[in-house]
């Protein structure tokens, strides 16, 4: 069975020291290069044509997301690993987009190295657990403000408006309540229930009850 080629790229030795030494057993492994900075691991996949290429995020010169920009620009189909301590999204994100197809944190323990690793060298995406939470969180807080946007899709003035009309103020008295002209409230009256999508004051103090912008008191 052919071993799996590996490229390593940290600026810490140590962790590559780490790393070596937990897939050192392995028969389906082998490490063939180091790297130590970004323009360095670029070189050296040149070079080495690794399978796949563990990558740290934080690196001299090129930064990890970079390096495999530059390598994916140039050779589609390379595997790279973010092995990294940021579980920040905007990293996440960044290597995704770059291209990286496994993201597993430096917390992770040697079977899920080996899974990240085997994973990604038949072709699939591997994010540890941890990760995957964190991408699950985000897409979930993204939904729920374009949730928000979409309720309540109003400008101050127009909600201000919405909250008199509800108090059963004519337009003339909405007019001198907000110091604006008896003409500019009917427009505002009149963009609202096309905004909306209501044909009434009802349905649209109804509107209004429904997303919390005025209570019944």
């Amino acid at each position: 069975m052919n071993k799996i080629r590996l490229l390593i790229a940290d600026d810490h030795n140590f962790i590559i020291d780490g790393i070596v030494t937990l897939l050192s057993n392995d028969e389906k492994f082998e490490v063939i290069g180091i790297s130590n900075s970004g323009k360095d691991v670029i070189d050296k996949f040149e070079l080495l044509k690794p399978d796949i290429v563990i990558m740290d995020i934080s690196m001299p010169e090129i930064s990890g997301i970079e390096a495999t920009r530059l390598i994916i620009g140039e050779h589609p189909a390379a595997k790279i690993i973010a092995l990294t301590q940021y579980d920040d999204i905007e990293y996440i994100l960044e290597f995704l987009k770059a291209g990286g197809l496994g993201y597993i944190l430096k917390t992770a323990n040697k079977n899920e190295l080996i899974e990240a690793i085997t994973t990604v060298h038949i072709g699939s995406r591997y994010i540890s657990a941890s990760v995957s939470k964190i991408l699950v969180e985000n897409l979930i807080s993204s939904n729920n403000r374009e949730d928000s946007e979409k309720e309540i899709p109003l400008t101050k003035r127009e909600v201000e408006i919405i909250k008199l009309i509800s108090d059963d103020l004519t337009n003339n008295e909405i007019a001198e309540k907000l110091n604006i002209s008896f003409r500019t409230v009917e427009t505002h009256r009149r963009n609202l229930m096309q905004k909306l999508d209501v044909k009434s004051t009802v349905a649209l103090i109804r509107w209004a009850l429904q997303h919390k912008i005025m209570t019944i008191k």
